[in-house]
């Protein structure tokens, strides 16, 4: 099995150079991390693992020049370079990306720019992807896609191979759908249906799996259970999966000889001071005007630590081209240089500032050299700098200090938690941290390097792969039920040759979809049309086994050659009979129901309440997805004990509660219906909870059926009413040769009537 990685960046990058292309290392968070994961799989099995990674190589390339990088990518990464012209990344990098998802993601609403050309470029560039992926794709591949540059392109390969595993991770925050619903309508409902061509679709934290089930509920309406959304035709798992470090290559590194050298240089540099440490990439969601702000509000009310502490601020070039980054460099400078001027002396500089990129050994030997962290980014989808500070303190002293608003903050709690907008947190927390003694210091990091060691990016990739394959387990199990294939060719041979047949069809959201308004769920000419043909069928007894009242049941296919149950079973009316009750019912509790139901109806708007002749229904479809699913809940409660000393039940349906007289059931219906017939021929099809006392019923070798994924009694699936209808009218085709119309065929008719 071969894992196919996607995602925007490749692990090196192309310089374009007089003499050709030239090649560096890349040194994001995402590709290291992944690279390392792919590298010490190779350590641990001896070889390799098969893989291949296609993605951007950083710059645009030259027609003449995109062979030369193919080779390198191939010989020295296993990877296929997707290239693409300067002005799709003009729209699509700097624009859509880095412009509208990254602010709107990140919190930042008013940077965020919503430019149909970026959001149009965005879209091809997810297609060119697309593409090159499927050009190499197998069937036996996993797939996996990585972060927001790329959110279309599950969606995308999911229309060519239906069934294959894949994976999206997102490597930066989702947002609650209050900021998330700022994107045009148009373009977050095909952000999410991208998401949604997953199997598994991942995140750092537990905050930013909420968020996202959330807005799909209330952008595409699937509401989930237990982090499993279940789609018409298939199941997408939603989980939490922190992303960690390559632990030991820190701990290796800060324990070298050659760092050793470099932190007694620098402890000579700064003798006598304590060394507080910073490192970002220059942007605007790091924080760093706010942390300089700390650091001063720091100044400002411990005047005995001037000349005694020193602020090392590294902060690395990024997006040079987007304007907002610029001004922040700018304010970023006159910061620094208002501290330095306020606060220093010819003696002291209470800050050194670097506008540079740092290599690897630099930042390992800062990161052990200094006394306190201080990553307090304001907004951070994880945040490795934390983890890398506290994996390179071999003598496991150091304080971090770390902003509540990074990932890292969820599985860091022993790191001082702090808002980094309040600069009196910050600076509250530097001298609790220049403080600490060296007990407690070891203390706290013992826990975190243990947890961090533990939990490296190895096993992150290894859990986030298992997790995926988990899922195709999930999808073969629901294959096998699905009926289709060859099942359903055992069903339609079993028909032909059966003499007497029993179809047993429930009528909303089965033979047809659901509405907010009950009242509007008539029958098109489809329906009724498969409905003549079926009962026309020599041999055949057609039911519609229904919630819905017997009046509408009766206006809408009454006319038809079939039998009605009506209210789940109270009601009952043969072939071309008349009404008849299963069972005497008490009526006296809707009075005492009645106003409890009607004051949730007053305090959810779109909720309605629909009498029927022995059953009252709280509808909610209608309503807001959210409120109304706090309101069900809420009802249920009162409706629990309210009913509790009264002979009626609550049942759970389809965007729908309903309370009835206990003691009749779709299953009490179907049993007496079926009682001395002798059908040779069962399928019940139904699609609610209410159904499965139906299924629950059935003789063994009967076709039951559910409409839409959901644990259930059924043998088999059907994905929507519209597969329902596919399945009747090859049964309405089927010509009957073999099958004769036995003597009293009206049997079932007189059965019901008669009992």
């Amino acid at each position: 099995m071969r894992l196919v990685i996607v995602s925007n960046r490749l692990p090196f990058t192309v310089v374009n150079g007089e003499g050709g292309p030239q090649f560096k290392v890349s040194s994001g968070g995402l590709t290291t991390g992944l690279w390392s994961y792919l590298e010490r799989g190779a350590a641990g099995s001896g070889e390799r693992p098969e893989f291949v990674w296609l993605g951007w190589p950083g710059a645009t390339v030259a027609p003449q020049d995109e062979s030369a990088v193919k080779a390198y990518a191939e010989k020295e990464f296993k990877t296929l370079p997707v290239f693409l012209p300067e002005e799709s990344m003009d729209h699509f990098y700097h624009g859509f990306c880095n412009k509208t998802l990254w602010p709107l993601f990140h919190y930042f609403p008013s940077l965020t720019h919503y430019e149909e050309d970026y959001w149009q470029e965005y879209k091809q560039v997810n297609r060119i992807f697309a593409e090159a992926a499927l050009k190499m794709l197998q069937p036996d591949d996993l797939l996996w896609v990585h972060d927001y540059q790329l959110m279309l392109v599950p969606g995308l390969v999911r229309e060519r191979f239906p069934d294959m595993p894949i994976g999206f991770f997102l490597h930066i925050p989702f947002p609650s759908y209050e900021v998330f619903r700022l994107l045009p309508r148009a373009w977050r409902v095909e952000l999410i249906e991208g998401l949604l061509g997953s199997s598994l679709v991942g995140f750092h934290t537990y905050d930013y799996t909420r968020d996202f089930l959330t807005s799909v509920l209330r952008t595409v309406g699937y509401e989930h259970q237990l982090g499993t959304l279940s789609l018409r035709e298939r199941v997408v798992k939603v989980d939490t999966f922190p992303m960690g470090i390559d632990y030991e290559r820190f701990a290796r590194a800060a324990a070298s000889p050659e760092t050793e050298a470099r932190v007694a240089e620098l402890r000579t540099k700064c003798t006598g001071q304590k060394v507080i440490f910073s490192v970002d990439r220059l942007d605007y969601t790091k924080g760093l005007i706010n942390r300089l702000q700390g650091y001063d509000a720091f100044l400002k009310r411990n005047p005995q630590w001037h000349g005694k502490v020193v602020f090392v601020v590294s902060v690395a070039p990024s997006r040079i081209g987007v304007e907002s980054y610029q001004a922040m460099k700018q304010e970023l400078e006159q910061t620094v240089g208002r501290i330095v001027g306020t606060y220093g002396n010819v003696n002291w500089s209470p800050l050194i500032y670097q506008f540079r990129n740092l290599g690897f050994e630099e930042i390992v030997a800062l990161y052990r050299f200094c006394d306190v962290a201080l990553i307090t980014p304001v907004r951070d989808g994880m945040n490795l700098v934390a983890k890398e500070f506290v994996a390179s303190r071999p003598d496991q002293t150091g304080v971090l200090i770390l902003s509540e608003m990074a990932g890292a903050a969820k599985e860091m709690g022993e790191a001082l938690i702090i808002n980094p907008l309040h600069s009196g947190d910050s600076a509250q927390a530097l001298e609790q941290a220049l403080a600490m003694p060296v007990e407690e210091q070891v203390r706290r990091n013992r826990l975190l390097q243990d947890r961090l060691r533990r939990y490296n990016v190895v096993r992150w990739a290894e859990d986030f792969i298992q997790a995926l394959v988990g899922t195709q387990n999930t999808e073969a199990a629901r294959r096998a039920r699905m009926l289709s294939g060859k099942v359903l060719a055992g069903l339609i041979q079993q028909y032909r040759s059966a003499a007497r047949r029993v179809l047993l069809l429930d009528y909303d959201g089965t033979l047809v979809p659901f509405v907010e308004d009950p009242k509007l769920a008539r029958p098109d000419r489809e329906v009724l049309e498969l409905l003549t043909a079926l009962s026309a069928a020599p041999g055949n007894e057609v039911v519609i086994v229904s919630g819905r009242p017997r009046r509408d049941l009766e206006e809408w296919v009454g006319a038809l050659p079939v039998a009605l149950v009506a209210e789940h079973g109270v009601w009952l009316r043969p072939k071309g009979g008349a009404w008849r009750m299963l069972k005497a019912i008490i009526t006296e509790w809707k009075e005492r129901v009645r106003p409890i139901l009607q004051v949730y109806v007053d305090r959810l708007p779109g909720a309605l309440l629909e009498e029927k002749e022995f059953s009252l229904a709280w509808h909610y479809r209608g309503a807001d997805p959210e409120q109304a699913s706090r309101r069900a809940r809420e009802l249920l409660d009162a409706l629990a004990g309210f009913t509790r000393n009264i002979d009626v039940q609550v049942l759970e349906g389809n965007k729908v509660l309903e309370v009835r007289n206990t003691g009749v059931s779709k299953g009490t219906a179907a049993t007496e219906w079926l009682s001395g017939l002798g059908a040779d021929f069962i399928l019940a099809i139904g699609d609610d909870w209410t159904d499965e006392d139906l299924f629950r019923t059935l003789p063994p070798n009967a076709y039951s059926v559910r409409v839409g994924l959901a644990n259930t009694s059924a043998r088999f699936y059907l994905s929507n009413h519209t597969a329902v209808r596919r399945v009747l009218r090859e049964l309405s085709q089927v010509t009957g040769e073999n099958s004769a119309e036995l003597p009293g065929s009206d049997g079932p008719s007189r059965a019901a009537g008669g009992a």
